[in-house]
């Protein structure tokens, strides 16, 4: 039976750190699909002021940290042809949102979603996506590697 992950990153450690999890968990590799996803948010003020040139080149580092991803899962041992890159470039308000819509496809089995320490105050104020992930989906297992 085959299952179908769907593992969200961005440039950073946490993404990772996800992956590397992933990379551990004793699957039948034959029998998963899996996603690696990237979800482009609508960007700041103060991002727009930085450019054309800046914005281009925040999405080559993602590239580059998702093709490295790639390469970690095919070390493990998953199939070359059964990993997937998802650059989801319509912008969404909040990252979350579009990892719920990705979701709301029906595609996957599981999410895959880091979390970083925050606190309280950190949280109010910035959002944690893996909350409002878990919270929103009823059709697909979620597994939270908290960095």
């Amino acid at each position: 039976m085959k299952q179908s992950i769907l593992v969200v990153m961005n440039d950073t450690s946490h993404s990772t750190m996800a992956v590397d999890f992933l990379a551990r968990l004793p699957l039948v590799f034959s029998e998963v699909q899996v996603t690696l996803m990237h979800v482009f948010r609508k960007p700041s003020g103060s991002e727009e002021m930085m450019g054309k040139k800046f914005m281009q080149a925040q999405q080559e580092k993602t590239e580059m940290a998702m093709s490295s991803a790639r390469r970690r899962l095919m070390e493990a041992g998953y199939l070359a042809d059964h990993i997937h890159i998802h650059l989801e470039t319509e912008p969404y308000a909040t990252v979350a949102d579009g990892i719920i819509a990705e979701i709301g496809k029906g595609r996957y089995d599981i999410v895959v979603i880091s979390r970083r320490k925050m606190s309280r105050s950190e949280e109010f104020v910035l959002g944690d996506a893996s909350i409002k992930v878990i919270r929103a989906l009823d059709q697909a297992a979620v597994v939270v590697v908290k960095c």
